[in-house]
């Protein structure tokens, strides 16, 4: 747990520190499930620590993806395919919001290009 509380420090997400552990371990032990050693979930851990990310990694990395959508549309606009994959990413990214907002979001948390920006950076 303890080592799970290092690598969130150091900025690294649930998903990288999993990915860290499976590879390096701990002590050069592998560990490749955290729940079987602790019984307890990555997220958890980070959690009951108060080392949890700010907004949720699946929001975040939704909103990443938003971000290099826009910057591509930003070069060629007249690209549809990925002005309707832009559409369907960010329709994502409000339902997500929407399922979040009160519990690991603000209650006035509102999804924008500007908001993603700024969070991505």
């Amino acid at each position: 747990e303890e080592r799970v509380v290092e690598l969130a420090e150091q900025g690294m997400t649930a998903a990288e520190i999993g990915i860290e552990l499976r590879d390096n371990g701990v002590k050069g032990e592998p560990v490749p499930d955290v729940k079987l050693v602790t019984g307890k979930k990555i997220s958890e851990i980070l959690e009951e620590n108060d080392a949890e990310p700010e907004y949720p990694e699946d929001l975040v990395s939704l909103m990443e993806k938003a971000v290099r959508l826009r910057e591509h549309m930003d070069e060629h606009n007249t690209d549809a395919s990925n002005r309707r994959a832009l559409q369907n990413v960010e329709s994502k990214i409000r339902r997500l919001a929407d399922y979040y907002r009160g519990d690991k979001l603000p209650e006035d948390f509102k999804y924008s290009p500007e908001t993603a920006r700024r969070i991505v950076e």
